[in-house]
């Protein structure tokens, strides 16, 4: 059973109530024991001075003599009054402290919650700061002011480590996009000399063979590359955002796959048109390549509330549901082989999660009923 979180807000707010409640308890319990101990003392009066004590109530009197039978009834009635005085004045006294001990108390609380409204603003901006950033918002920072204190260090240390996430990624993305870049060119090379040498109609047939076999392999590395390159591209946020129509990009992109189901209704966006087409498309080959004999693509595109909204559906093999999320790591496929298969680099969900992280949206997949896969792309 999961217990309920307490905010720090609200515990900071019953502790200050209760120091207000603890020390307004302690303080009515000296009071009381204070009072009581005045009030019991023995009186300093006996019965023959009780005629001077009342005429001295009211001077403006003039003296009356008492008589006062010296018995023991009058006595116990003066000493019951007295004790009933006592019990009065301290009652009172009880009962009036309490309820100002609940109504500081009260004011207590209301204090404390907003002082620790105030007391936790700067977190609660470092929390929402934290929550907006992604590897595309790396270069975002928190730069939070006023006075040099522990919740300000804490703002600068976050800071410095957004620094250094941000180089560090900016260098990775740098690397992948340098390396695939240079890769580009030998394998190009290496794929025109395969095709001039093919053309020799005395070539033999073994050495043919082979030929094409290298010509193979060398556009699987292409297309390796090639992704590498893209995904590193569309990791970074886009340097202007258009506004598109993602059921005119899926319209386009599903040119290539026309044995596509589409329902195509309007999803407005703001993006980069050439990676959302690019997107959708990966969405659609991932779909055709993955499939079986039943061979179900359908597109749809459409907008509620929470954004737009691209969701492809294929048929295929069946998809554990606590694999699904590796769908979407580079070079990650269900029967985790890596880039020697025909069927791709593995890059195809990555590249997709990576332009709709990059639109500042998600990616997301579920197992299909009999098999296949149902992604959604929202932005």
């Amino acid at each position: 059973m999961t217990s309920r979180r307490v905010s720090v807000r609200l515990r900071l707010t019953l502790v200050y109530g209760s120091l207000f409640f603890g020390v307004g308890v302690v303080l009515v319990g000296v009071n009381y024991l204070f009072v009581r101990d005045v009030l019991s003392r023995p009186a300093k009066m006996t019965v023959q001075g009780i005629p001077e004590a009342l005429a001295s109530l009211n001077p403006s009197q003039p003296s009356v003599a008492v008589s006062i039978p010296k018995d023991t009834l009058f006595l116990r009635a003066i000493s019951d009054a007295r004790t009933q005085y006592r019990e009065d004045v301290m009652g009172s006294m009880l009962q009036w402290s309490l309820l100002a001990v609940a109504v500081v108390g009260v004011a207590g609380l209301a204090i404390g919650w907003i002082v620790a409204r105030r007391a936790m603003a700067p977190l609660q901006t470092m929390t929402e700061a934290a929550r907006r950033l992604s590897e595309s918002t790396l270069h975002e920072r928190i730069a939070l002011g006023g006075p040099r204190d522990e919740i300000r260090d804490l703002a600068d240390t976050f800071d410095s480590m957004l620094e250094r996430l941000s180089r560090a990624f900016d260098s990775q993305r740098r690397f992948v996009a340098n390396a695939s870049h240079e890769l580009r060119t030998p394998l190009a090379i290496n794929r025109a000399l395969l095709q001039v040498s093919m053309t020799d109609p005395e070539l033999p047939r073994q050495v043919r063979t082979v030929g094409t076999e290298l010509l193979n392999a060398n556009a699987r590395q292409e297309r390796l590359i090639e992704g590498l390159l893209l995904l590193a591209q569309s990791e970074r946020e886009p340097a202007e955002r258009l506004p598109v129509d993602l059921a005119e990009l899926a319209g386009s992109a599903m040119t290539s796959v026309p044995e596509t189901t589409a329902d195509l209704r309007p999803a407005p966006a703001e993006g980069d048109p050439v990676l959302l087409e690019r997107m959708i498309g990966n969405l659609l080959d991932n779909a055709v390549k993955y499939n079986d004999e039943r061979a179900l693509v359908v597109l749809r595109t459409h907008s509620d509330r929470w954004g737009s909204v691209v969701t492809v559906e294929n048929t295929g093999r069946v998809v554990p549901s606590g694999r699904v999320e590796d769908l979407f790591e580079p070079f990650r496929r269900l029967d985790r082989d890596r880039t020697g298969s025909a069927g791709g680099a593995g890059l195809g969900l990555s590249i997709v999660r990576a332009i709709a992280q990059a639109h500042r949206g998600s990616a997301e997949a579920r197992p299909r009923p009999g098999g296949g896969l149902v992604v959604t792309v929202r932005l």
